[in-house]
């Protein structure tokens, strides 16, 4: 089967819509892989950081990121597990400052167009689900079917005082909804795969709908989109 033969099914949505827990969940229920494209970056700033490479340096950055062996594992409701050079090390890419240097590494065009052929190479038999903010856009934009997941501003703040709560950390709720805006707003405005629903995407607002139900809904629409072109659930 050539890579453009094996289905695709892309999940984007702002942080907090729930994303990462129904990729997973899609890619078990399918038997399909799944890619993480968020962790893609956190990887790489994790080697950075960990091989002392100056993140300026855009030469030893790009030599490191093309030789990144990347595998994202699904795991929910838990994040997925990554593995880099044979390793787990889903763990270490959690941290604020790794989040900080993914958030700049993103930003270079440079450094997406060497991890967007990263990311296209998870692109394997039976299929992929991919779950971002430009999977529908631009690392599959002939995926066999695109949703973009989304939640009110509220709810997605709501989703994550309680996950950390849970979790032991202090946090404010108000603080929360504030920092999901702004990010928001950069994802949206920033000039490189800013966030945005594909044309042919299908939107599903998960305000409020359980992470089941969202499931439910997204298999059904992407066997009733196998079916209508003739590959069976196991991408032959």
């Amino acid at each position: 089967m050539s890579g453009a033969n094996i289905p695709v099914l892309a999940v984007d949505g702002p942080s907090g819509s729930g994303k990462g827990t129904v990729g997973q969940q899609c890619a078990l229920a399918l038997g399909w892989h799944f890619l993480d494209s968020g962790a893609v970056y956190r990887a790489l700033a994790y080697l950075i950081r960990i091989n002392d490479i100056n993140i300026n340096n855009l030469e030893d950055v790009l030599d490191r990121a093309r030789h990144m062996d990347f595998e994202c594992r699904p795991a929910p409701p838990d994040a997925p597990e990554i593995w880099l050079d044979g390793r787990l090390a889903a763990a270490e890419l959690r941290g604020e400052e790794i989040g900080k240097q993914a958030s700049q590494l993103a930003a270079r065009p440079a450094v997406r167009s060497v991890l967007l052929d990263l990311q296209r190479t998870a692109r394997k038999p039976p299929g992929l689900v991919a779950d971002g903010r430009d999977m529908g856009t631009v690392v599959f934009p002939d995926a066999t079917l695109k949703i973009f997941l989304t939640a009110s501003v509220k709810e997605r703040a709501r989703r994550r005082y309680n996950q950390l709560k849970l979790k032991g950390f202090d946090v404010s709720l108000a603080g929360l909804f504030q920092a999901i805006q702004d990010r928001d707003t950069r994802d949206s405005e920033r000039n490189v795969s800013p966030l945005a629903a594909a044309e042919d995407a299908v939107t599903i607002d998960s305000s409020d709908l359980s992470i089941d139900e969202v499931v439910t809904r997204i298999l059904d629409l992407i066997n009733n989109r196998l079916a209508i072109e003739g590959i069976d659930i196991n991408g032959q």
